[in-house]
């Protein structure tokens, strides 16, 4: 059973639909109790890193989400949750990777948001997440704001000027800059990898 936090906003269909593919069973809820006691959570986000923070907080999950020890994979926005700060208003986030997001800078022929189909480069083959997936694949991104590289990093993704962490993971937390509910095969392996945790 995976347990998907309702974290506010968060379109989580395709999530679920993806998870029920690979036989895989997910619950949907805001309950603390449910979270904290789960074998596996996803934390799914999109929108303002203000306002989901803001509804974090308002459901009493902060810190419910950083006490957990299971393993936990945020996606998208729900990745950048996982660090200290964002310059998308300026948020205090969950703190758990000692990093700021930041917005991407502005250059001549670059849209921002960051949509479509990128190239990723794995700096850590060996992670549980990327098991059986090819040194480079491609993946979906839809995003404005990014995780800068760091000992965190897992694959590394180039836009522009711009070089970001598309994957991380620190202890048993992990996370997608991408959405891999809709990346095709070398999504749907992140995910199936994420269920056998």
């Amino acid at each position: 059973m995976i347990t998907i936090v309702e974290s506010g906003g968060a379109n989580i269909a395709s999530i679920r639909f993806a998870l029920e593919r690979l036989g895989q069973k997910a619950e949907w809820t805001a309950d603390v109790d449910r979270i904290a006691k789960a074998e596996r959570v996803m934390l799914p986000g999109v929108g303002a890193a203000k306002d989901a923070m803001q509804k974090l907080r308002a459901r009493g999950l902060e810190e419910c989400i950083k006490s957990l020890i299971c393993p936990v994979l945020g996606i998208c926005l729900g990745m950048q949750m996982l660090f200290d700060t964002s310059e998308e208003g300026q948020t205090d986030m969950l703190g758990i990777i000692h990093s700021p997001v930041r917005k991407f800078s502005s250059e001549d022929g670059k849209t921002i948001p960051h949509m479509g189909w990128n190239l990723t480069k794995f700096d850590q083959e060996d992670h549980p997440l990327v098991q059986g997936i090819r040194a480079q694949a491609y993946f979906y991104f839809v995003h404005s704001y990014f995780a800068p590289l760091g000992g965190y990093t897992v694959g590394r993704t180039d836009y522009f000027s711009d070089h970001f962490s598309a994957i991380v993971a620190q202890d048993n937390f992990m996370g997608c800059q991408f959405h891999p509910e809709r990346s095709g095969e070398a999504g749907s392996r992140v995910l199936e990898n994420f269920t056998r945790m």
